[in-house]
């Protein structure tokens, strides 16, 4: 059996997506020439935003689809703020730590704990003097990928 129920290549990454009985519980930074088809008509969904967003990010809102995401109650708070961040719009730490009530370092600890990147957009977060990391990274690949989705919004991040 496949680990991914789908996969879709995107110009910033490869992503493998995980669903769990119909639930998304993972997208994945992969490496992998072709892409999996989608198995379940939830998937064939994701792929569908996924392919959209890349193609026009401000024509599409955010998917709804079902997530079974295995986190801490302050991880599932930051991740569901995370979701209501429109669209070439970012928050830095600090303004996303004051919304949800604790300090900087624990949204950017939460972020770097999310399990669906790019579904739930903890790329829009940022930091007051830059773009800030992504999965714990600050350079390198995945922090390539942050500016690339950052620059695809059209949001000024530098």
């Amino acid at each position: 059996m496949n680990k991914y129920q789908a996969s879709v290549k995107t110009p910033f990454a490869h992503l493998g997506l995980r669903l769990k009985d119909d639930q998304l519980v993972g997208v994945e930074f992969i490496d992998r020439k072709h892409e999996i088809p989608p198995s379940t008509e939830t998937a064939k969904t994701l792929c569908a935003y996924l392919r959209r967003y890349c193609q026009a990010p401000g024509d599409v809102a955010s998917v709804n689809i079902a997530c079974k995401l295995d986190g801490t109650p302050f991880q599932q708070k930051v991740w569901k703020a995370l979701r209501e961040i429109p669209v070439g719009k970012v928050m830095t730490y600090g303004e996303l730590a004051k919304k949800v009530g604790s300090s900087a370092r624990a949204v950017g600890n939460a972020c770097r704990k999310n399990p669906v990147p790019v579904v739930i957009p903890c790329h829009r977060v940022v930091s007051a003097n830059g773009p800030g990391g992504y999965a714990g990274a600050t350079q390198g690949t995945l922090f390539n990928i942050k500016c690339w989705l950052l620059d695809h919004e059209g949001v000024q991040h530098s």
